[in-house]
């Protein structure tokens, strides 16, 4: 099949279901036939994602009790050796607060979103 020229039938679906399965989590997801496709397409090329890296930073104002203040966040993702996506998140703002989280991205629809709101990765 190529890419959504035709809807598949429960069959295909199915199959595409749990070859995507093996690789990452779709537990909670409900895909469509084309991002059922965009993600067996993006397992079969994961290769060609590995080690990619994609960095958004923003800086804005904010106001408090003590008056403005400006922070800044920085969102970084990473395509992981195993099928999946590392975020790295930092805030800092000139009053000196600082945090860092990490997370990593294995579910079906977050690597669509991600995919989606990042295009082109290449």
């Amino acid at each position: 099949m190529n890419g959504a020229s035709k809807i598949m039938d429960a069959n295909e679906k199915k199959q595409a279901r749990a070859y995507i399965g093996e690789h990452i989590d779709i537990s909670k997801a409900r895909l469509t036939d084309h991002e059922a496709v965009e993600l067996r397409d993006f397992i079969d090329k994961y290769d060609e994602y590995k080690g990619k890296t994609r960095t958004q930073t923003t800086e804005d104002d904010g106001f408090s009790s003590d008056g403005k203040y400006t922070y800044k966040r920085t969102f970084t993702h990473t395509f992981t050796d195993d099928i999946g996506i590392r975020e790295d998140f930092e805030y800092s703002d000139d009053d000196g607060g600082h945090s860092k989280t990490t997370k990593e991205i294995k579910d079906a629809r977050g690597i669509l979103n991600l995919l989606h709101e990042y295009r082109p990765w290449k």
